[in-house]
């Protein structure tokens, strides 16, 4: 369990999170593992993306605190934040006209100052950045011009030339298709593991995030359902309670994580007519 992983990232106490005065997050408490990948699900509505937000500092909390480390985020500036987490909101917007290379260097801004502007350095992050995300045929294009994954590819670019200790990410692989979901899902656990760096997502495919996560926070309504190892977490019990969903779980064949069979009135096995036929008194 989280509370048992000394070093953590982020931490949040009593955190409560509104929209124009509709509580979504309620007085939850949550730490997100220094190091891992932590994957955040639950139903459409459930405050993933508001949670996401108040991790990030988009949202002004309506009471308690988000610690960046040891710090209270409240007490840092934007330009400091911005070198330690870096954060892909759902459905960013760019000005019209902005090419993916300039886009991607939006991302070096918080390193940059009146003495010391574009360097070397800078340069060679946004290159690493297009060549990872597979953009670099894209660098001139306008970002207008794309379809909706290759313009996803293009944030996440600019997220990763940002090169920041911990990522936090809503919904990365919204538009991509099943391959491109992978490659992304497999660079950013590449990042995690040779570079150590922190992950939280937001991901709707629940095997997916089974498979990818070390961490695995379950919401509903706003809190905390259930958070652990996937293999404690994903239970036939949680999917009915948290998602309505009656299914089965098995263990996934390639990577022996859970997977989710969900069972609808499509393709489950019916029982036999004999079974049902009325026997004669």
């Amino acid at each position: 369990m989280v509370n048992s992983i000394s070093s953590v990232a982020l931490t949040t106490r009593n955190l409560t999170l509104a929209y124009e005065g509709k509580t979504i997050i309620e007085s939850l408490n949550l730490a997100i593992p220094t190091g891992k990948i932590t994957m955040l699900v639950g139903p459409n509505g459930c405050g993933k993306s508001t949670l996401l937000k108040g991790l990030g500092r988009l949202l002004k909390p309506r009471q308690g605190t988000v610690y960046l480390g040891e710090d209270a985020i409240t007490k840092l500036s934007t330009k400091e934040i911005a070198k330690r987490l870096g954060l892909l909101p759902q459905g960013p917007t760019a000005p019209e006209g902005l090419t993916v290379k300039d886009l991607v260097a939006q991302g070096r801004y918080p390193h940059q100052s009146w003495l010391q502007q574009w360097s070397k350095e800078d340069e060679q992050k946004v290159n690493w950045a297009l060549s990872i995300t597979q953009m670099q045929e894209f660098t001139h294009c306008a970002l207008d011009n794309l379809s909706g994954g290759q313009r996803q590819r293009a944030w996440i670019a600019m997220t990763l030339a940002q090169d920041t200790e911990i990522l936090l990410l809503d919904e990365p692989t919204t538009y991509l298709d099943l391959a491109h979901q992978i490659e992304i899902l497999d660079l950013l656990y590449d990042l995690n593991q040779q570079q150590n760096r922190t992950i939280l997502m937001v991901l709707h495919d629940l095997n997916q995030a089974c498979r990818y996560a070390d961490h695995l926070v379950v919401v509903k309504a706003g809190k905390i359902c259930s958070q652990g190892n996937p293999k404690q977490v994903m239970t036939e019990a949680m999917m009915r309670a948290v998602f309505g969903l009656e299914s089965q779980i098995i263990s996934d064949p390639v990577s022996r994580t859970p997977l989710c069979i969900p069972i609808g009135r499509k393709g489950a096995i019916k029982p036999k007519l004999s079974a049902l036929s009325i026997q004669p008194e």
